[in-house]
């Protein structure tokens, strides 16, 4: 009768296992989709120097429409922030920002750091005896681009 109880036992343990390795695998393509959204925008970003509102709308819509962050989409966060610590998504067009202080400006002069970073969570669940179990695991990436552009209306050793 033991070795009955053990061999369930062992049974059940090796099927959560599998279970738990089967999450990992959709976390390493998850995670990876996170990764490839993240260099995308940092590679915009340090075309401009910040982030036009429209490729910060298409990255969100993006990814609450792919069917790995479907489940919780609304929890998907991006930002982006200039060496100055101030937001650096703004507006399309840079002829607004004409009459603008330099600090309102979501934009600083070529060589200043711009960090994206987006932020999701990642929903581990595990069915057993018709009962699911889930966890929430808040996962974030970010990366630090430089930016490339000089901007003529911008000081140019302007480090506030």
């Amino acid at each position: 009768m033991a070795g009955i109880a053990k061999s369930i036992l062992i049974a059940i343990i090796v099927s959560i296992c599998l279970m738990l390795f089967t999450n990992f695998i959709f976390f390493f393509s998850w995670y990876s989709t996170l990764i490839l959204e993240t260099f995308n925008l940092s590679q915009v970003a340090s075309g401009d120097n910040y982030i036009k509102q429209t490729y910060y709308d298409d990255a969100l819509k993006s990814l609450r429409e792919r069917p790995i962050f479907r489940d919780r989409a609304d929890q998907i966060v991006i930002e982006a922030f200039n060496s100055s610590k101030y937001t650096a998504i703004g507006n399309d067009d840079e002829k607004v920002y004409e009459s603008a202080s330099e600090q309102d400006k979501p934009y600083r002069q070529r060589g200043k750091p711009i960090k994206i970073k987006i932020e999701a969570e990642y929903p581990l669940s595990i069915m057993l005896w018709g009962k699911k179990y889930e966890q929430v695991i808040p996962v974030s990436f970010s990366l630090t681009a430089t930016g490339l552009k000089h901007y003529k209306d911008l000081e140019y050793y302007f480090d506030k």
